[in-house]
């Protein structure tokens, strides 16, 4: 996918490199004419420059139209750059002109830019030219004058190519090698998304399993806590503690339920639209009956009324999991505030423990680290993978006074995109 954008900016680079170079030819011509008294057809060569500009006029309204640039496109492009030296130096003495070496230019821009079939059709054109050119030429005068003269015009003409060619050379290459760094780098956080997909797909594996395989035995739990609160029905304390059992036996049922059953919804035919305070509050009562011995402090305002959002069952799940991650560092209380603007909505889950040390807040969200058991913390991990989806942030510091906040930050966009 990414031949069609570098194929453009490589004609980008070819029309402001040919821009340049048809500066440097008008330049080159005067200096030629006016300094050093040197006779040139100036008709023919002030032809080609012309043509070669509208050429160079053609490619930048090219660079206007959306359709992607092939590498075919660009060697006609680099043919016609040859053609017109080639003119001009047939115009100019041939392989006696010091700027005969341009020739290394768009060779220089095929090598890089272009597959090997064409790197050496442009070798071999260059080639050709080149060869043609030793034989079949317009001399620059005659005489023992002009020969001085030229030769003045020689020393110094291979020094303004020299330096010309090492300075566009120098740059285009430059430029390459950036893109290519840039390319590299793209492809680098492509395998590691990848990679950290495998990881997702793999815990979403063994999650549908073990909800499977947990339905079984938490239903004869269910089924021997009523009977055990029947017997012991006489015993007011047990019988609290019985009932207590069993509601949160029935709160891991239903978890496990609706866990599948959303696992294998459309979210497009089933999520509803709601205000994004509705659905914080959601949220909140959902996990105030897993943690309910935790104080939860909720929090919401923004830039004008709540915006509308479609609550993905996915997003509801990171926040919850964000939620049992600062409940596990302080038991106490935790604090959720979601603000808004035009652009974005930002959920931070803060809590008054030992904090986030600067490792952890480095490498959460990106592997499976964690403070806690071996087993346990990788609620952020898929918080990271959730919120990336939806082309969010996933960001962990320390609040001042003590303990840690995670912020998570999602596009308006996005959310009413997935609805």
């Amino acid at each position: 996918m990414k031949a069609p954008a570098n194929a453009n900016s490589n004609l980008r680079r070819l029309f402001f490199l040919r821009s340049i170079a048809i500066g440097g030819q008008v330049l080159v011509i005067a200096a030629a004419v006016m300094m050093f008294d040197t006779p040139l057809p100036l008709a023919a060569m002030g032809t080609i420059i012309v043509l070669q500009a509208a050429v160079n006029l053609r490619t930048w309204m090219r660079l206007r139209k959306a359709a992607p640039a092939s590498d075919a496109e660009l060697f006609l492009e680099l043919l016609a750059d040859v053609a017109a030296l080639t003119a001009l130096l047939y115009l100019s003495g041939g392989p006696t002109n010091p700027f005969v070496s341009l020739y290394l230019l768009p060779l220089t821009i095929a090598a890089t830019a272009l597959s090997a079939r064409y790197a050496w059709g442009m070798a071999g054109l260059t080639i050709a030219c080149y060869s043609a050119l030793m034989s079949f030429y317009v001399p620059l005068g005659h005489g023992p004058e002009m020969h001085s003269s030229a030769f003045n015009l020689h020393v110094l003409g291979m020094w303004a190519n020299f330096l010309v060619s090492a300075v566009l050379i120098a740059s285009f290459v430059a430029t390459m090698s950036a893109s290519i760094r840039s390319r590299d780098r793209e492809l680098a956080i492509a395998r590691e998304r990848a990679l950290r997909d495998e990881q997702v797909v793999a815990l979403g594996t063994f999650a549908a399993g073990a909800a499977h395989e947990l339905g079984t035995p938490l239903s004869t739990i269910a089924v021997l806590t009523k009977e055990l609160e029947r017997q012991h029905a006489a015993e007011p304390g047990l019988h609290e503690d019985l009932k207590l059992l069993r509601t949160q036996v029935d709160n891991c049922k239903r978890i496990i339920t609706s866990l599948t059953t959303a696992a294998g919804l459309a979210r497009a035919g089933q999520a509803k639209r709601q205000s994004v305070e509705e659905f914080l509050v959601g949220v909140t009562e959902k996990w105030a009956l897993i943690r309910p011995q935790v104080r939860l402090h909720l929090r919401c305002g923004g830039a004008g009324a709540a915006p509308q959002i479609v609550g993905e069952e996915t997003v509801r799940q990171t926040l919850i999991n964000i939620l049992n991650n600062a409940a596990d560092a302080s038991p106490q209380a935790v604090e959720i505030e979601g603000t808004w603007n035009a652009a974005e909505l930002t959920i931070e889950v803060r809590d008054r423990g030992p904090g986030i040390t600067d490792d952890i807040a480095e490498k959460a969200g990106r592997a499976f680290v964690s403070t806690k058991a071996a087993g346990r913390g990788i609620g952020l991990f898929l918080a990271n993978a959730t919120i990336e989806r939806l082309g969010g942030s996933v960001a962990l510091f320390n609040r001042d006074g003590g303990g840690g906040c995670t912020r998570v930050t999602i596009p308006l966009a996005r959310l009413a995109a997935e609805a």
